[in-house]
């Protein structure tokens, strides 16, 4: 797949990105590219595995925001 065929990262969701970022790890593992290939391969590389944090860190602040959202709502209401 040609650089210009593939989606832009940011497009992409968490589970897209992980599994194309898989794909380019295998591909760089295997070898037989060439030099100009392989830095294609792990810039793109790169910025999945950017995307990939994006989400986690987003999920991670959603879960944060969360139980500190549960924990002011128990100490709200009182308990028997």
């Amino acid at each position: 797949m040609a650089a210009s065929d593939r989606p832009d990262p940011d497009a992409l969701s968490y589970e897209e990105a992980r599994d194309e970022l898989v794909q380019v790890v295998n591909r760089l593992e295997q070898g037989g590219s060439t030099l100009e290939e392989s830095l294609e391969l792990w810039e793109r590389g790169e910025r999945l595995a950017a995307r990939c944090e994006e989400w986690l860190l987003g999920a991670r602040r959603r879960l944060e925001a969360a139980r500190r959202g549960g924990d002011a709502a128990s100490a709200e209401s009182p308990e028997a």
